[in-house]
């Protein structure tokens, strides 16, 4: 049987402050029965201080597709670039959540 519809292509638009994307070496995971929220931070023991640079919001449905697609990603980057060992957890930065 052949398909003879075009694929749509979709274009996505990004804009120059969310392509210069933002460094987070910590993330907070909330949940509800009807979604996820991920919060991605940026903590500076030094200072003192934490920014929330991006927080995203998704259903589990879509949840359980991202962790499908990491956990696919780190397979594909360790089987090229050998295992990556888990960070230890940063020591308490006087954050409370």
């Amino acid at each position: 049987m052949e398909n003879n519809q075009q694929q749509k292509q979709l274009q996505i638009k990004v804009s120059d402050e969310i392509l210069k994307g933002f460094y987070a070496n910590a993330m907070q995971v909330m949940h509800s029965k009807e979604e996820f929220i991920l919060d991605f931070m940026n903590l500076s023991p030094v200072q003192g201080v934490g920014i929330v640079g991006s927080r995203v919001i998704m259903s589990p449905g879509h949840m359980k597709r991202v962790i499908a697609a990491l956990q696919d990603n780190m397979a594909k980057y360790e089987s090229g670039f050998g295992k990556v060992q888990i960070a230890e957890e940063p020591a308490e930065m006087g954050f409370k959540g």
